[in-house]
């Protein structure tokens, strides 16, 4: 999303929600689930899937503070991607008034509501920027056609529609057959067939073109309008218009329709209840559709954007003219009927012959093209790869070599070690072998004197001990010979 410089989603949705009386477009944050109030709107309450761009942006279009439908806008393209809306009742279109969004281009803007362009001045900054102004289509040859339909609608939700973030360029025949179409379809062929109007879930959208209104708003290259009734009975349908086929809409399965699309999509989830639907009420609905769009409408047309599907009087005399003549004319167009859907059917088999016969040959020439642009990648991957290689080889021949080198050095100096170690090992023998023989005289008479000091010291000690047994032994044999006499003399004396 194109967003003013320097101002964040956030910052962007600021201040978004209107006063009552006023059209209320309000910015979803990006941290707000889905379209926040306006899930309701969804089948399942889950909007459409794959509208994933940056520049895609939703919007709660309210009313009264309340929420009347949904859309996800493009600033990038300036226009709506989808509506997404339920039917409400038909009524007379209101007189036109048409609002902007200033939020979307300023952010800053003290503006919090949806303004006439002409009553915004200069307060807004970059007005423009990212949305439709009415003057983009002054003079333009386009008309604002709704992809909500005014006519669809009554009261606020009528009024809510008249929003150019609801509008994208039409002709003005494209405008009228398109708001003629959608409306006739959902009053007459889809609404009848879900008995509760709530859950009949419509979205009606637009797919960007590359052609655009003053180089600014892109002109949708179809339209289409996508079904889906949950309840009593589950259904879905969709149509296509294609804006270069102003008289008719091609009905689709959904996931045809989904194919329709630039990128991959889901409109709905599970596919509108796919495998559950009713076979019987999509058939009944098919049917009206194809009578209605080999028919003029049954009912007078009411007025769209200042256009009318069919030219009524101002009284009732006129209507009931209008009537009688319409009713011939769907006599007429049910004769013919069979007719016109044979000629669809041929057309509608041409039309896939021609597509599928381009899609086909745009294949072949995509795998052509293909296979020359691989065949090319390989052989430069391989050439790049082999100069790659050759390029690290080169680059690591110096590198080796200094290794080598350096190995080769490191190798002799460990020779040169080992051998100066041995051979000084080897000389060390004879060298301590002669300090020791050398040495063996001087400790030898060294150990002379004190040998003889020990041997002296031994014999005195020896005489000295013999001498000191002798006296021990003296003294010993005087003690006991005095103790003897002692013991005998005092006996003798006793006798006597």
């Amino acid at each position: 999303m194109k967003i003013p410089m320097g101002q964040s989603l956030s910052g962007f949705s600021a201040g978004c929600t209107r006063s009552t009386g006023f059209s209320q477009g309000r910015v979803v944050r990006v941290d707000e689930p889905g379209f926040a109030e306006c899930n309701g709107f969804f089948y399942r309450e889950t909007p459409p899937e794959g509208f994933t761009e940056p520049f895609h942006v939703k919007i709660c279009q309210r009313y009264n503070k309340e929420p009347r439908f949904a859309t996800l806008y493009s600033t990038e393209d300036k226009t709506p991607l989808y509506s997404a809306f339920k039917y409400t009742k038909p009524a007379q279109s209101r007189e036109e008034s048409w609002l902007v969004e200033p939020q979307i281009d300023d952010a800053e803007s003290d503006l919090d509501e949806m303004k006439h362009e002409a009553d915004i001045g200069g307060s807004v900054n970059n007005l423009g920027a990212n949305q439709a102004l009415a003057s983009d289509y002054a003079d333009s040859g386009y008309e604002r056609g709704q992809l909500n339909p005014s006519s669809l609608n009554e009261d606020d939700f009528q009024i809510a529609t008249y929003t150019l973030t609801n509008a994208v360029p039409m002709t003005p025949s494209a405008s009228k057959n398109w708001h003629r179409d959608v409306k006739n379809i959902i009053e007459q062929a889809l609404a009848p067939h879900c008995e509760n109007k709530d859950s009949l879930y419509l979205i009606a959208g637009s797919v960007p073109s590359k052609v655009r209104v003053k180089d600014k708003i892109s002109v949708p290259q179809l339209l289409w309008l996508a079904a889906c009734c949950s309840a009593p009975e589950t259904w879905s349908v969709g149509l296509v218009k294609q804006m270069n086929d102003e008289s008719h809409m091609e009905e689709l399965a959904i996931g045809e329709l989904e194919k329709q699309f630039p990128t991959e999509v889901n409109l709905f989830k599970s596919n509108c209840g796919e495998g559950k639907q009713s076979q019987g009420k999509i058939e009944a609905i098919l049917q009206t559709i194809n009578q209605l769009q080999s028919t003029e409408p049954i009912l007078p047309a009411v007025t769209t954007f200042g256009y009318s599907a069919s030219t009524p009087g101002p009284d009732q005399t006129a209507e009931e003219e209008q009537g009688e003549g319409s009713l011939l004319k769907r006599v007429a167009g049910l004769i013919a009927l069979p007719f016109t859907k044979l000629l669809r059917i041929v057309f509608s088999i041409v039309r896939e012959v021609v597509r599928y016969t381009f899609y086909f040959l745009w294949y072949v020439v995509k795998q052509f093209s293909n296979i020359i642009v691989g065949g090319f990648s390989s052989l430069w991957n391989g050439a790049m790869s082999y100069i790659k290689e050759i390029s690290l080889v080169l680059l690591n021949i110096p590198r080796d070599m200094g290794q080598v080198a350096a190995n080769i050095i490191k190798g002799f100096a460990q020779i040169v070690y080992h051998v100066v170690s041995l051979t000084c090992r080897i000389l060390s023998i004879p060298v301590r072998l002669f300090f020791h023989i050398a040495s063996f005289p001087y400790y030898t008479l060294g150990a002379i004197p004190v040998v003889i000091k020990d041997i002296a010291v031994g014999i005195g000690s020896t005489f000295s001990l013999i001498i000191d047994a002798t006296a021990a032994l003296l003294s010993g044999s005087t003690s006991l010979a005095t103790h003897i006499v002692k013991r005998i003399i005092p006996k003798v004396s006793s006798d006597d």
